[in-house]
């Protein structure tokens, strides 16, 4: 059997992806349909595939009833039974179910499990590199109605986030900014030279990548709307599409549709600032934030 790798501090979705994944390989290696798998836990073809992708929680008796028709030796079952109670096991963005709408809830999962984060920004920079001012301005800005303690909430929430990028099990970030996003003056000259620093200093961790799309490369960088793209160590694995709208988000997972928004991200890094100018386009910008008269 294929050992789990270790899971360290990974989420619960990403340990519901690691399990599906050896579930799929434990099944694959019996030689058995997803159908007759779905069979032997009265349940439909599709529900298999949806656990072998980690989309599901696990239920004990179903992992159990595969484990049993996979052949699995004690050792490794209750290896396998104990990744899927941790995988069961609330994500950390669950205690703040009262600030979040559910179809977020599920991108925080996501996000937390990618390998890769690839994103396309123009209007606001992206949330996992945003610092807390940067953050309230824009929370301020889109939640207006909301009481302080909602805000400061939402703020650490936000904050939360970042750690992500933090440890040795650490996704790559590959963000792509409009100018505009530099320009745009969110929460006033102090706040954009704070935010502008933070993206400088990044730009130079290595699992960050940053480039700029400067307002001279015209029309042909514009993709239209804001977007991440989410790759998983396992390469069984789709990439998965998130774009989010003002009350709800879109996630994409189709070859297709995941062809097509690659193609405008790399169209838009390729009219972009090459990721070793990042830096000194950012310092340009600082200084004119900066010395706005020069």
């Amino acid at each position: 059997m294929t050992q789990a790798r270790q899971d360290g501090g990974s989420g619960p979705t990403a340990l519901r992806i690691q399990l599906g994944a050896q579930l799929r390989r434990l099944r694959q290696a019996r030689n058995l349909t997803r159908e007759r798998a779905g069979w032997e836990i009265r349940a439909s073809e599709s529900k298999i595939s949806r656990m072998e992708l980690g989309r599901v929680p696990f239920k004990e008796r179903d992992l159990a009833d595969l484990l049993t028709l996979y052949g699995v030796e004690e050792t490794d079952r209750a290896d396998l039974l104990s990744l899927a109670q941790r995988a069961n096991a609330p994500g950390w963005w669950q205690q703040f179910v009262d600030v979040v709408p559910p179809w977020f809830l599920s991108y925080l999962g996501l996000e937390e499990a990618a390998s890769l984060i690839r994103a396309y920004e123009v209007h606001f920079v992206p949330g996992l590199l945003q610092t807390a001012d940067y953050a309230r301005a824009v929370i301020e800005q889109g939640h207006a109605g909301a009481s302080a303690a909602e805000i400061d909430r939402r703020i650490e929430l936000r904050q939360t986030r970042k750690k992500v990028l933090n440890g040795p099990d650490a996704p790559r970030l590959w963000a792509v900014l409009d100018e505009g996003v530099l320009r745009r003056q969110i929460g006033g000259p102090a706040v954009m030279r704070a935010q502008v620093e933070a993206l400088i200093d990044a730009s130079e961790l290595p699992n960050v990548r940053l480039q700029v799309v400067p307002f001279g490369a015209g029309t042909s960088a514009a993709v239209g709307c804001p977007f991440a793209i989410l790759r998983f160590a396992e390469p069984e694995l789709t990439d998965v599409v998130y774009v989010e709208q003002l009350t709800s988000a879109i996630y994409l997972d189709k070859p297709g549709d995941v062809d097509q928004y690659a193609v405008a991200l790399e169209r838009a890094c390729l009219v972009a600032e090459p990721p070793d100018r990042t830096a000194v386009f950012l310092r340009k910008v600082l200084y004119e934030i900066t010395d706005p008269d020069r």
